[in-house]
């Protein structure tokens, strides 16, 4: 059974239609990603599993073997364990860095757990705890990146949607966040990842979907989609 199965989700904003009834899984434990071009309908995709957006109806989302659209956002977190690290970042500037950490535990239930998953974070991010106390606003992109996962898995870590996390970081920045997502996948957290560097999220993945015009086109293991000509030559770099 599928941690996450999407069946035909179609999603539109007024008028304009993203998502055209597309459809994919996510085992437990796997690392997925879906690439394509910009407006491709990606990070709606994320937006519609959080619940942020409005899926139409004949939309069909499951979590776990629980109807996912049953859940609120809050819900979302809160119960079944979703976190969204989104486009932007999206972090509460003017709080510090162990404010923006503690204040995404708030719903969560097991706080015997927090102190152990907050010291398990500056573990994996040793430059949060050196800025433990430092304004999330003052932090340079890759920090504030840093953050945004960190703050993601203190408040739901079964299953970890991720929003271009590449965008703006150094290389060397880019790879010890990577390499940090795997070391949580390791431990358990399933990661769906959207990413426009289609080389990076592909050498990253196990599987990968590719979509176009709010369609999934393409889908497959991610060392083959690597190698696929369609997809080196619209997204590779021929």
């Amino acid at each position: 059974m599928s941690l996450l199965a999407v069946e035909n989700l179609s999603v539109s904003y007024d008028r304009i239609r993203a998502l055209h009834g597309i459809s994919f899984t996510v085992e437990e434990g796997e690392i997925v990603c879906i690439i394509g071009a910009n407006g491709a309908g990606k990070s709606t995709t994320l937006r519609a599993v959080s619940r942020l957006v409005k899926a139409e109806p004949g939309s069909r989302l499951r979590f776990a073997d629980k109807d996912l659209l049953a859940y609120g956002p809050d819900r979302v977190v809160s119960e079944l364990g979703i976190s969204h690290v989104p486009e932007g970042r999206r972090l509460f500037e003017n709080l510090t860095v162990l404010e923006n950490l503690r204040l995404a535990t708030f719903a969560r239930r097991d706080t015997e757990r927090i102190e152990a998953d907050l010291r398990r974070m500056f573990r994996l991010f040793p430059r949060l705890e050196e800025r433990r106390n430092q304004k999330a606003g003052t932090m340079s992109g890759g920090e504030q990146q840093m953050l945004a996962v960190a703050r993601a898995y203190m408040s739901g870590r079964r299953l970890m949607l991720l929003d271009e996390p590449s965008m703006g970081l150094a290389p060397l920045l880019m790879m010890s966040l990577f390499d940090a997502l795997r070391e949580l996948n390791a431990e358990g957290t399933t990661i769906l990842l959207v990413e426009q560097n289609a080389r990076l999220a592909l050498q990253f993945a196990r599987r990968g979907y590719v979509m176009e015009n709010g369609r999934l086109v393409l889908a497959g293991e991610a060392r083959g989609l690597l190698e696929n000509p369609e997809v080196r030559r619209a997204y590779l770099g021929g």
